[in-house]
């Protein structure tokens, strides 16, 4: 990683991070789940960490246009998976959020062949946000009624954030996929 800017280093950290997440899964559950808690918060912190210090510092690159957003979607499913495999998560929702993903990807894909870079919008922060808070919840909902309660309501809010800005970023962008 030498020659690499700190805000790059951090997606590939954000990445090699995952597998170590979901290693927690098949831990006793009465502190695996924590150290899991750990790994995911400190790999979402460097999700808004690096974007941020990428743009004030002038140091966005194409790997990091690239690789942000895989980082931060191999997080999120792989522990929307691991959720739904212990039966926390709906299969519906995991679906549903995965799916989402998918089409915002294939959106931008058809963007950039079109020379358009679409940047993340406010509702899609919003969703993210929502899912860097509840999943922690959800990891450690069988330990304490309230944090099952707390991870569910905001799981589920950020579901409809995701299926909504998914909606509004296809709508807006709708001209790149038109017909022509």
């Amino acid at each position: 990683m030498k020659g690499m800017n700190l805000p790059n280093k951090l997606t590939i950290l954000r990445i090699i991070l995952v597998p170590f997440i979901i290693l927690c899964f098949y831990l006793p559950r009465s502190w695996g789940m924590w150290v899991a808690v750990v790994l995911f918060v400190a790999a979402a912190v460097t999700d808004t960490v690096d974007g941020r210090y990428a743009r004030a510092h002038g140091m966005v690159t194409d790997f990091g246009k690239f690789m942000d957003p895989i980082a931060d979607k191999l997080l999120v499913n792989s522990v929307l998976i691991m959720l739904t495999a212990q039966g926390l998560v709906h299969p519906v929702a995991t679906i549903l959020f995965i799916a989402r993903e998918f089409v915002i990807s294939g959106l931008r894909l058809v963007a950039a062949g079109k020379g358009v870079v679409l940047a993340a919008g406010n509702l899609g922060k919003i969703k993210t946000t929502l899912q860097d808070i509840a999943l922690p919840f959800m990891m450690v909902s069988h330990l304490w009624l309230p944090f099952r309660i707390v991870g569910v309501v905001l799981l589920y809010a950020s579901l409809v954030m995701s299926l909504w800005s998914g909606w509004d970023y296809v709508y807006t962008n709708r001209k790149l996929i038109a017909q022509e």
